[in-house]
């Protein structure tokens, strides 16, 4: 299976299919990201049980954006976030767009 994603340029500020219950993500649409490195792709954050992870190829803020090819309910978003090799603030914000993208409602932001 090959998910389907493009690159995208970042905008100023695509659930881990774990089984029954999980959203398989690689099936349901498709991810758009800014940058990855080559050895890290998109697909490894959402494989179930993948160790290594997305990883950006371009430093700086990032954006993975998720496009579902139906609306999609969605009842719990579960984000792991590790970095062991450089000391950093992690901020991540949630939005959704009822819109097709032309509009976002921000769910959630956390640092």
């Amino acid at each position: 299976m090959c998910m389907r994603k493009r690159l995208i340029t970042p905008t100023q500020g695509t659930v881990r299919s774990r089984g029954k219950g999980w959203l398989d993500v690689e099936r349901a649409g498709m991810v758009e990201i800014t940058s990855e490195e080559k050895d890290y792709p998109v697909e490894s954050a959402f494989a179930a049980g993948e160790a290594q992870g997305w990883r950006a190829a371009e430093p700086g803020s990032q954006t993975i954006r998720l496009i579902f090819d139906q609306p999609q309910r969605l009842k719990l978003i579960s984000l792991v976030f590790e970095e062991k090799e450089i000391p950093r603030t992690q901020e991540f914000v949630l939005r959704w767009s009822a819109d097709g993208g032309n509009s976002f409602r921000e769910i959630v932001r956390q640092q």
